[in-house]
């Protein structure tokens, strides 16, 4: 069975049509940033996706429990388990007992993993900076709530 392709009849509808492209274009460009990460660190997607999760929660200044890994990446928690075992092994992170929790513990990164991730990527922040420093305080808020409220719509809450 072939998918109803939508045909834009109105101005506003192309306006959509057009935004659904350019996030199309994003999309495809994030991929291949990401698969150049993969390559550059020598990781598998799972291990590129939890060392980004790191080092957005790092600098919102909230810790990560293997638990949030596991919800974030969407894997078991002995998925979890082996992928922390790598990431440690290697040198990218560190297991530390819970500051509040002492049943718990918590995943930091490594000075070392922190260096290579931005050193890879720091390239393409600065890019995606410099873009986002040509918008004013009021677009950035509209964009910001569309990707947001977009983010929502494609990968709800569970």
């Amino acid at each position: 069975m072939m998918a109803e392709r939508w045909v834009p009849q109105t101005d506003h509808e192309h306006a959509v049509m057009r935004v659904l492209t350019s996030i199309r274009a994003v999309s495809d460009a994030m991929e291949r940033m990401h698969s150049g990460m993969k390559g550059d660190m020598d990781m598998n997607a799972s291990d590129v996706a939890a060392l980004r999760m790191l080092i957005v929660r790092e600098r919102q200044d909230r810790s990560v429990s293997p638990r949030d890994i596991a919800r974030h990446l969407r894997i078991s928690t002995a998925s979890t388990t082996k992928l922390l075992d790598r990431l440690s092994d290697s040198g990218h992170v560190e297991r530390r007992p819970h500051p509040t929790d002492r049943r718990g513990l918590v995943v930091v990164l490594t000075d070392s993993a922190r260096q290579t991730f931005f050193r890879v990527f720091g390239g393409h922040l600065r890019a995606m900076r410099e873009v986002a420093m040509q918008y004013d305080e009021d677009e950035l808020a509209v964009i910001a709530r569309f990707l947001d409220d977009l983010s929502g719509a494609m990968d709800p809450p569970g």
